[in-house]
């Protein structure tokens, strides 16, 4: 094991350590540790100095704009109200809504976080109205966007099997296929568990905290102000800029094919546009930028790049694939499969945890003349059913701002869905796809 492992292993341990600890800001521990990943050498300069130019960072500040814009017109209000209505001030039925559109959603846009910013205006404002704390909902609405994404052979989902095809092909594996309809077999009962725990229960677990949003209150216990409505033309403008904004992320393939439209220039132009417009000015648009939580989500970045780069991810990999060959019981090798990739995602992006474990569970497969194909689909599964801390995806520091949630808060919420999405899908899919037909 090098030192620069070492070092590295140590520093994101002590980051972790006060993440939980909850006596220092997270935003400065988060850009202390990127400091110390660079002074030690896990990190080059470039490669941090990177992390603040994101394309995931810049999408979830420019997001921040977007719903705001939204919010400041009647919309949202409106949405708000008519589910107030049909829930009868019931918070099942409120989550039943909202986390089934959030489902739908994350089946077309591969982007959980960008799920999350369509959403969160309409139930913030539905908050507002029920009297009752974002913090208890903001939760399960951002594990509905993350823990479902691309489960179904729809939108995003159409390309899973190609890519998981794509690793067996580069592993020289090419007796086993993945079918287009076999990720969806495999993770419809995560899916369904997903969306009972956050529709009935995660809510009655949330913390009840006072969260205070787009800069409604600077000073804490001030009024927010009433803000003057909006003129027509630019009531009209915020609805169509949003909606231009979602439709463009849905099909952002075929813009693609015509312009050059990335996510992040998508969400960046609707964000110009909605000050542009008079949707918002300036100053409420800056108001709207949650500089905290971007430094955390940089800082997230920056451990989960180190960890990449020291090659700890790696590591951990090879071992759990020695483990594996030596163990007889599919279904322990299913959990081995599943909970490692799963724990290490937790402070490593999901995208570089594929990247390790799917060739590595191929080739452990392989010795084993084993199917991999329920295996890699459970990896990936695992891999995107990140939700327990900010290191894991872009879409968490969103949440956490949202919710006003602590790191403690984030794990406590986690564990009891982790546990049932842990048990579901190794149960199932060992048997669906046992690894010795």
């Amino acid at each position: 094991m090098s030192n620069t492992l070492i070092i590295c292993l140590v520093i994101s341990l002590l980051a972790v350590i006060s993440y939980v600890w909850g006596k220092i800001p997270m935003a400065l521990t988060a850009v202390i540790s990127l400091a110390a990943f660079v002074l030690f050498g896990c990190l080059s300069p470039e490669d941090a100095l990177s992390y603040f130019g994101n394309a995931n960072g810049i999408m979830i500040m420019s997001m921040f704009v977007v719903a705001a814009g939204l919010q400041r017109t009647k919309f949202v209000k409106n949405v708000a109200n008519s589910v107030n209505r049909f829930a009868n001030g019931s918070i099942i039925k409120v989550m039943a809504g909202y986390v089934i559109v959030s489902v739908i959603l994350s089946q077309f846009i591969q982007s959980p976080m960008i799920v999350f910013g369509i959403m969160a205006p309409m139930m913030i404002e539905t908050c507002k109205i029920m009297d009752i704390s974002p913090s208890k909902v903001m939760y399960p609405l951002g594990v509905s966007a993350i823990a479902t994404c691309s489960a179904f052979p729809l939108g995003s989902g159409a390309t899973v099997a190609a890519e998981l095809n794509g690793y067996l092909s580069a592993s020289d594996y090419t007796a086993a296929v993945v079918q287009l309809t076999d990720p969806m077999k495999a993770r419809f009962p995560l899916v369904i568990v997903c969306v009972i725990w956050c529709v009935f229960f995660a809510f009655k677990f949330a913390p009840d905290h006072k969260v205070e949003h787009s800069g409604e209150a600077i000073e804490k216990g001030r009024r927010p102000e009433e803000k003057p409505a909006l003129k027509p033309f630019q009531e009209v403008a915020g609805y169509v800029i949003f909606f231009a904004v979602t439709i463009a992320l849905l099909f952002q393939k075929q813009i693609n094919s015509v312009l050059i439209a990335p996510t992040w220039l998508i969400c960046f132009i609707g964000a110009v546009m909605m000050v542009v417009c008079g949707v918002l000015n300036g100053r409420e648009a800056l108001r709207t930028l949650n500089l905290s939580m971007y430094l955390l989500f940089v800082g997230a970045m920056a451990m989960s790049g180190a960890l990449a780069n020291s090659g700890a991810g790696q590591l951990i990999g090879d071992a759990i694939a020695s483990v594996a060959q030596s163990v007889g019981n599919p279904y322990i090798i299913g959990l081995v499969f599943f909970l490692v990739p799963f724990l290490l995602t937790q402070v490593m992006q999901n995208r570089g945890v594929m990247m390790i474990f799917i060739p590595i569970a191929i080739q452990a497969c392989k010795s084993m003349g084993a199917n991999p194909v329920g295996i890699i689909i459970m990896v990936q599964a695992a891999c995107l059913s990140a939700f327990m801390t900010p290191m894991a995806t872009p879409a968490v520091p969103m949440i956490m701002a949202e919710g006003n949630y602590t790191f403690s808060d984030m794990v406590k919420q986690s564990l009891i869905p982790a546990v049932l999405f842990c048990i579901v899908t190794v149960i199932w899919t060992m048997t669906v796809f046992p690894l010795y037909a």
